[in-house]
């Protein structure tokens, strides 16, 4: 069999990567081609085309470049004509991904979905389009199922990958040996995102409420995980202009996110990562006003932390727009410090949250679907 995958950006590339694996060891003989990223040329996917030639990100930046997405899509479509692959598997990247499935469709190939459109928090129509264009579709959440059902979508929740990955690799003894804390230190994380808009608006209300807490918690020990692809200067200028001690990382994240008290945390999945490793967070989001008030027209939903979600609850302190003022977020986080009653509830909540997120062996378990479906003439 032949399957071709499409993956256009780094989230796509790790769980591309992931599913190859497990299709290869399933039936090392399928073949596997398409559009990702190295990740997924390393595990055995011939890749067509690599997204980091055609990483463009912003509605500005997307306009520019229309005449050469499009020829990508083009050239995806011609890619796949001459191939002829038993299936098309889309991962996520629903702009673009769709409108290559749309083309899979009028040339006889069957497509499969894996992570479909966020019709559950808004534009709930799209999942009645997907519905006609996709022969079956995967979820990673189990509350993105419903909408789809609802528009006659073959989908189902097999696990969340998530489970499988987010582990640390030292116990926390090693791990506060390696990050040079002691057991009575209060460790507190900022996790401001890697989008350079995220970092721009979230980071200096983190660092100034690092600065209060520096005062109210002198034994508190400030870290901050740098992700990849972010531009590391602009950090260390704003933590120099500060004034706060903040010790950026840069490996072993989860190592350190196992031994901290709490986080500030932009809303993502380093949210819901955190939620895994039974560290507490209060979520922030902002968004530059203009694109806050169209937002607020077409999403319609309760929470937008994936903790919060899963439970239908609110779980996790969430400070949206003109909420993230650092008086707000000191006086969250204070209730999340190590030896705070509130913490050990909130914790024992995140450990609820988690265990809908399904039990260990997802990838494969889509794998097999994957083969499954292409299987089928």
């Amino acid at each position: 069999m032949k399957v071709m995958f499409s993956a256009g950006e780094a989230s796509g590339d790790v769980h591309g990567a992931s599913l190859a694996r497990e299709i290869l060891k399933i039936s090392p003989e399928t073949e596997l081609i398409g559009f990702g990223g190295d990740l997924m040329t390393k595990a055995g996917v011939r890749l067509f085309k690599n997204f980091k030639d055609y990483n463009i990100m912003g509605v500005w930046e997307v306009i520019k470049n229309l005449r050469r997405i499009f020829k990508l899509l083009d050239q995806l479509t011609e890619f796949m004509s001459n191939e002829r692959p038993d299936l098309l598997v889309l991962i996520d990247y629903p702009d673009f991904n769709w409108r290559l499935a749309k083309r899979a469709k009028k040339l006889g190939i069957k497509v499969f979905s894996y992570i479909p459109p966020s019709a559950w928090a808004w534009r709930k129509g799209r999942a009645a389009d997907c519905a006609k264009i996709a022969d079956e579709f995967v979820a990673i959440f189990p509350f993105e199922t419903k909408v789809y059902e609802e528009a006659g979508a073959n989908i189902s929740f097999v696990g969340n990958p998530l489970v499988d990955t987010v582990k640390p690799s030292m116990s926390k003894s090693e791990a506060r040996k390696f990050f040079n804390v002691n057991e009575s230190d209060h460790i507190i994380l900022l996790m401001p995102g890697s989008r350079k808009q995220e970092i721009n608006l979230l980071l200096s209300p983190m660092l100034e409420s690092a600065k209060i807490l520096s005062v109210k918690k002198p034994a508190t020990k400030f870290f901050m995980p740098i992700a990849s692809g972010v531009n590391v200067s602009i950090i260390n200028n704003m933590i120099k202009e500060s004034g706060v001690n903040i010790t950026t990382v840069n490996d072993c994240r989860y190592d350190l996110m196992s031994i901290a008290d709490a986080a500030m945390a932009t809303s993502g999945t380093v949210v819901l990562e955190a939620a895994l490793l039974n560290l507490p967070c209060v979520v922030l989001y902002k968004m530059a006003k203009f694109n806050y008030l169209i937002a607020k027209q077409f999403v319609h939903i309760d929470y937008f932390s994936l903790p919060n979600i899963l439970l239908n609850q609110k779980i996790l302190p969430e400070l949206l727009q003109d909420d993230v003022q650092p008086d707000i977020i000191v006086n969250e986080i204070l209730q999340l410090y190590r030896g705070q009653p509130h913490r050990e509830e909130v914790i024992n909540n995140l450990k609820t949250a988690c265990a809908k997120l399904g039990s260990p062996g997802s990838a494969q378990r889509v794998a097999q679907k994957i083969l499954d479906a292409a299987a089928i003439k």
